[in-house]
């Protein structure tokens, strides 16, 4: 596979211009430009928070991708496809909509600062929404770079579930970890929600924890690679990793001037 034929789908919880409230927005924002202008071909996905304008950002549904629905827990829940172009590159993104999930004018906490109880849920819709899009889409990505918490399931997915699916049998999966750290712990049964097919409670030990860690750790327990976006990146979430630190590579890759040759380098470090 030559370099300039690599696939890749960028998942983050959110991008520029379309929604910034951390870091993850700038760093993935100019990723899949520069690796689109090296000639890969790019797919992003990001969730449909309330806070993004559809009528400014001309946002328009898929209706071709939308109507899936996505089990999470004992609920079946219906997916909308919405699709918007970034304007000063040539990049279209894909927005992840549910109403119950996504139709409030905040990100994951309300007015009142608190912590949305059902953000596990909405990880959990987004993670199964963007893996049936991608396959609707009939788009095979080499490389699943996933950005934030709110993505770690997918490596696990892709894993387990859709590790002979087609579309995704030969992807190699990176994830991406930001201080983004909540303190919040999720009630309720975490594991019996994000079980799909071929997985068994076992292979969920790392979610049991039901917080932040545990999301950070089941991202990079399954992942190919993981990234950290700083040095600066907390104590608490380096001593979460470092278990992995025998098995697979854990890099430190910072949005400074040289990341986006690190990463480009990176990408077809994974296929040599």
């Amino acid at each position: 596979m030559s370099k300039q034929n690599l696939k890749i789908l960028y998942v983050s919880s959110e991008i520029n211009p379309f929604l910034k409230t951390t870091e993850v927005a700038d760093y993935v924002r100019k990723l899949p430009q520069s690796m689109q202008e090296r000639g890969m071909e790019i797919r992003i996905l990001v969730p449909r928070f309330g806070l993004i304008n559809e009528r400014k950002n001309r946002l328009h549904e898929v209706v071709r991708l939308s109507g899936i629905n996505i089990v999470v827990g004992d609920e079946e829940k219906p997916l909308t496809i919405k699709v918007a172009s970034i304007p000063s590159a040539k990049l279209q993104v894909y927005f992840i909509d549910n109403e119950d999930y996504f139709h409030r004018k905040s990100v994951f906490k309300d007015k009142q600062e608190r912590f949305y109880s059902d953000n596990d849920e909405r990880a959990i819709f987004f993670c199964k929404g963007v893996i049936e899009t991608v396959k609707k889409l009939g788009w095979a990505p080499d490389i699943v770079h996933c950005n934030d918490w709110m993505t770690s399931l997918i490596p696990m997915y892709l894993k387990t579930t859709y590790k002979n699916d087609p579309m995704f049998k030969d992807a190699k999966t990176i994830f991406t970890v930001y201080n983004t750290q909540f303190d919040h712990k999720f009630e309720g049964d975490l594991i019996s929600k994000v079980k799909m097919v071929d997985i068994e409670d076992g292979m969920l030990t790392n979610l049991q924890s039901a917080d932040y860690d545990g999301f950070i750790k089941i991202g990079a327990e399954y992942s190919d690679i993981v990234t950290k976006s700083s040095n600066e990146v907390e104590n608490t979430i380096n001593g979460l990793l470092n278990e992995f630190q025998d098995k697979k590579k854990i890099d430190v890759i910072e949005a400074g001037e040289e990341y986006l040759d690190s990463y480009y380098d990176l990408y077809n470090e994974l296929f040599e």
